[in-house]
This record gives structure tokens, C-alpha cells and sequence, in this order.
């Protein structure tokens, strides 16, 4: 299994990328995401995952280890092959597409050219339980004030400019741990957790 390949980049688009290692090209499919964060690089060192089929063998590459993961999640998954996770992980970032999952937010997937309703189903119902193993995050079930006011302070809490995803971590400790009553006591608490 070829894990990571360390070289030049002779060509690139938003879709491939070709890297030379030592004299031989190797032709790596991206996402955008990935794209963005190699664009200005000469020199790279690109986490792999080779996908074997009868008649070819396909390197798909990854920035990071995150989103590598994400695509093997997803791959695992019935009817979606690897171009499918392509488009998912250019459509959303990593975080968006974990809290997307984690949070059962099917409309997200609405965007990704590709993904009809059934499929969004099976993807939350197929890796929301790993990715909640994955990343520590707490199951999504609370009472439904809680869930009112939690959904309040997330989306005040996202336009100030913090991540979704470790928005969600806080919150849910939050609420576990403590009686909240109100949205501005949520966010007051959740402000002092995220600054620290």
C-alpha cells in the first residue's frame, strides 16, 4: 500500500495533481480542499490511498490525515465509490461534512452534486457513530429546550467566526454538564471554553 508520496509537482489541477518522486510521475486525483492547500507548493508530501478495481489501480491524495480518514469513512459506505467522496470532501471541509454527520444535518448534503436524499440517510446512519468514536463528540440527544437553545448559541457562535465542529464539542459538554437557562448563558459559558 503506497501511504504518502514526497516529490514535485510537474502538473496540477483542482482534480490531479502529478507528482514526481525520484523520476517517476505519479498521477494523484484531489479534492478542492486538498487542491487549495497544495496550490502554491512546488514540493509536496501527499498522503495517499490506492483504490484496486480489476482494471486499474487509482491513487487518491489528501493534505492531511483528516481528510484521508474522512474519505475511507465514506468509501466504506455502500453505493459511494471514490469519485463520489471526491466530490463530497470538494463540496464541504472536513469539519462541515464530520458536523454534518454527527449533527444529522441531511440538508447539507443537498449541495453535493451526486448525493440524493437516501444516500445522505445512509452516510449519517453508517459513520455517525464512528466519527462521534473518532472525535470524542458527544451523541446529539438532548431534551428539547435544550436542543432550542443549543441550536441558537451554535449558529451565533459559527457567525463570530469559530469552527462548527468544536462549537458542537463545547455545547455538548456544556449542556451535560450544567442546567443552562437561556441562549446568552450557553454562549457566555461557551465564549470562555473556546477562548481558553
Amino acid at each position: 500500500m503506497i501511504t504518502y508520496l514526497r516529490g514535485d509537482i510537474t502538473q496540477r489541477t483542482p482534480t490531479y495533481v502529478v507528482v514526481d518522486v525520484n523520476g517517476v510521475g505519479y498521477l494523484v486525483h484531489i479534492s478542492l480542499n486538498t487542491f487549495s492547500q497544495i496550490e502554491k507548493k512546488d514540493e509536496v508530501k501527499i498522503l495517499t490511498h490506492l483504490h484496486i478495481k480489476e482494471d486499474s489501480h487509482t491513487l487518491y491524495g489528501f493534505a492531511d490525515e483528516t481528510e484521508r480518514n474522512l474519505f475511507r469513512h465514506l468509501i466504506s459506505v455502500s453505493g459511494v465509490g471514490p469519485n463520489t467522496a471526491q466530490i463530497v470532501l470538494s463540496s464541504l471541509s472536513a469539519d462541515e461534512l464530520r458536523a454534518a454527520i454527527i449533527g444529522e444535518q441531511e440538508q447539507v448534503f443537498r449541495a453535493v452534486k451526486g448525493i440524493g436524499p437516501k444516500m445522505a440517510k445512509r452516510i449519517i446512519l453508517d459513520l455517525k457513530d464512528k466519527l462521534v468514536k473518532d472525535s470524542g463528540d458527544l451523541p446529539l440527544t438532548f431534551p428539547s429546550q435544550n436542543n432550542t437553545i443549543r441550536e441558537e448559541a451554535l449558529s451565533a457562535l459559527v457567525a463570530l467566526g469559530f469552527q462548527k465542529i468544536a462549537v458542537q464539542k463545547v455545547l455538548n459538554q456544556l449542556l451535560k454538564d450544567q442546567a443552562i437557562q437561556s441562549v446568552e448563558q450557553l454562549i457566555k459559558l461557551a465564549l470562555r471554553e473556546l477562548s481558553a
